[in-house]
């Protein structure tokens, strides 16, 4: 499956899609971008005269492609599944946060499959700035259903 394919399959979209890249997809693990536009909704007012991306941004794009993009994959990866039919639902999150995103940064996810078993997936995500910098690690978890 091409990344293109996978993200417009995302039940997702703008100013709500924080995924622009898919690099690398495999069984195993996932690798894809983002670049948080200076203009968009949640720096008005998050934090006044020096805007952060707030952690539930970073958290959701590190979701959008560790979890939800690379279940889709994983899905159709098996035999008769509609990806168009699929239902994505997050279950749970262990996220620790190291530095802050500024607007207009662009940040890499990367995502290693714990286990997909019975429809649950549960994945490992660091995210980078491009200078390399950890951003974020934790667990994230979610339940894809075809």
């Amino acid at each position: 499956m091409k990344s293109s394919k996978i993200i417009s399959k995302l039940p997702y979209q703008e100013p709500f899609l924080f995924v622009k890249t898919i690099d690398d997809v495999s069984e195993n693990s996932i690798k894809g971008s983002y670049r948080f536009k200076a203009s968009s909704w949640f720096y008005k007012g998050h934090f006044k005269n020096n805007p952060i991306t707030p952690g539930v941004i970073l958290t959701e794009c590190a979701a959008q492609i560790g979890l939800a993009s690379f279940g889709l994959y994983l899905l159709s990866q098996q035999e008769n599944v509609d990806l168009e039919q699929v239902k994505l639902a997050m279950t749970s999150t262990n996220i620790e946060f190291l530095k802050p995103v500024l607007p207009d940064e662009k940040v890499i996810v990367e995502a290693e499959k714990m286990y997909f078993r019975f429809n649950k997936l549960k994945s490992s995500v660091k995210m980078y700035n491009l200078s390399g910098d950890l951003v974020l690690r934790g667990e994230l978890a979610g339940v894809i259903l075809p």
